[in-house]
């Protein structure tokens, strides 16, 4: 199951990524200057990559744990 471990861990380093996308890309529209409109749709938007990178994690670490209890 060693292979299930590691592919686990690659989507969870995946989700991870779009995690640091995120905060990089919120820490940029605040520094923008933005309007409040412009400002609220920006981040509406990365509020929803940020939830899709959140579940690939943990569906990372889910895959992970099957393979730790299963090998």
């Amino acid at each position: 199951m060693d292979y299930l471990i590691w592919a686990g861990a690659a989507v969870s380093m995946a989700g991870l990524a779009g995690i640091i996308w995120c905060i990089l890309a919120i820490a940029k529209a605040k520094r923008a200057g933005l309007d409040d409109a412009a400002l609220r749709a920006r981040l509406q938007r990365v509020v929803t990559i940020n939830l899709g990178a959140l579940f690939t994690s943990v569906i990372g670490l889910m895959m992970v744990v099957a393979g730790v209890m299963l090998g």
